[in-house]
């Protein structure tokens, strides 16, 4: 195996028709890698990879019980704080991609730094700025560090094994997210449960000693893209809120940055991975995994309040099983793709495709609380699963160079699925 730039990350197989779908070798964890590692070569253990990774989980599902909480601290009301978790969002769709940038043009050292320098600030902003502005910006902030950290977790990985474990934190993290926020809540402050994320910062003292500090890329920056981009993300992340005016600026902004992809195809924005089949593919079906999975998580507690005399907090503690165990289960899919070729690979993930939308169905007809949880333990399956395999076999599928790239633009597909779900959900029960 050679050091990727970014750390150890597996190289592009030396045989110019390998598939890029497949692996190799007799251990079932490990990716086909073009020569063996430098006997100098640091290996980073994969629970700090997830435990650097998994904290992105409390800025998204962990204010879920305390925003009435906050609001009456601050003297607002429960739809203004929300702006938090909204900036939270827009925090890591922008950060996602521009992290990636980051560690693509500055190695994962300075990367790392940059992320958790951010991670810190935001953290000490909730921590003691009790105003909401500033609360807002710290949210931000912890947003766009946790965002890069996630990005350089993946990056880091050298194993199907490693990135099932890092993205199932992702999904563990999340299942229990709320009630660990409601918990720090009463036991301290919900500033405290704000400043969850910063948990990262552990995983990353240990990470940032290991890691290669020599840039994947050195051409020149490109400013105009990253601009470009950010444009993009921030246009589709208003699509669900304000549909007519932010989809019209979706659009131009996405035609301005083709445009200058062609001019500059090693740019910001690689040519070579969004014009990689295989790529899109796979970035496309992540989407669809998260939308659904992501969506689900609003629909199904809303059902369960109608159909059954539970009480919030009841539904809350039920919805945690489900979730982490498609998070636990999506570590063994992950890591069992590595055993395969091609044709079984692309089986399981049109077997997940189905699992999603069997627990759409299984939503949309039933009103039994078992079946509902059952349908949202398949929908978390789908796509805490589907995240690993996907990531693994889009990347594979571009040169080693782009691989921080192509992984910050695979992330933000499946995070911009994480926003669409719960707003279409929305939509569809207002009809």
């Amino acid at each position: 195996m050679s050091e990727s730039p970014a750390g150890r990350g597996p190289a592009r197989p030396a045989d110019a028709d390998a598939d890029a779908g497949t692996y190799a070798g007799t251990d079932a964890g490990t990716y086909a890698y073009a020569d063996p590692p430098g006997p100098g070569a640091p290996r980073i253990p994969t629970p700090w990879l997830g435990l650097m990774a998994g904290p992105l989980s409390f800025g998204i599902a962990g204010p879920a019980l305390v925003l009435d909480d906050i609001a009456r601290d601050l003297s607002t009301t429960t739809g203004t704080v929300t702006w938090g978790v909204t900036a939270f969002g827009w925090g890591i769709a922008v950060g996602t991609p521009l992290m990636a940038g980051l560690l693509r043009h500055r190695g994962a050292r300075a990367a790392l730094g940059a992320c958790g320098t951010l991670v810190l600030l935001g953290a000490l902003l909730v921590l003691t700025v009790p105003v909401l502005p500033a609360v807002i910006t710290g949210c931000a902030l912890q947003a766009l560090g946790t965002a890069g950290l996630t990005s350089i977790a993946m990056s880091l990985t050298d194993s199907a094994r490693s990135m099932g474990f890092v993205t199932a934190s992702l999904a563990v993290v999340g299942s229990t997210a709320p009630l660990a926020g409601s918990l720090v809540n009463d036991a301290l402050t919900w500033q405290a449960t704000l400043a969850l994320p910063a948990l990262s910062l552990i995983g990353l003292l240990v990470v940032i000693g290991r890691v290669s500090t020599r840039p994947a890329s050195t051409a020149a920056f490109d400013g105009l893209g990253a601009v470009l981009l950010t444009a993009v993300v921030t246009a589709l992340v208003l699509v669900p809120h304000h549909p007519p005016v932010a989809g019209l600026l979706s659009v131009l902004a996405i035609a301005a940055l083709v445009r200058h992809l062609r001019r500059r195809p090693k740019g910001f924005v690689p040519a070579v991975v969004v014009r990689s089949p295989v790529f899109l593919i796979s970035s496309a079906l992540a989407f669809l995994l998260a939308a659904v999975n992501f969506g689900l998580m609003f629909a199904v507690p809303d059902a369960l309040a109608d159909h059954t005399a539970w009480s919030s907090g009841g539904i809350g503690v039920a919805m945690v099983w489900p979730l982490v165990l498609g998070g636990a289960l999506s570590w063994v899919v992950v890591a069992l793709s590595a055993k395969v070729g091609r044709r079984p690979v692309v089986i399981a993930l049109v077997a997940l495709v189905a699992l999603s939308v069997a627990g759409v169905v299984l939503a949309s007809v039933s009103a039994v609380a078992v079946l509902l949880l059952v349908a949202q333990a398949l929908a978390s399956i789908a796509a805490a699963s589907g995240q690993g395999v996907f990531a693994v076999h889009s990347t594979q599928a571009v040169p080693d160079e782009e691989r921080p790239a192509a992984i910050g633009l695979f992330n933000l597909c499946y995070l911009l699925g994480a926003a669409f779900g719960p707003a279409v959900v929305s939509l569809l029960q207002d009809l």
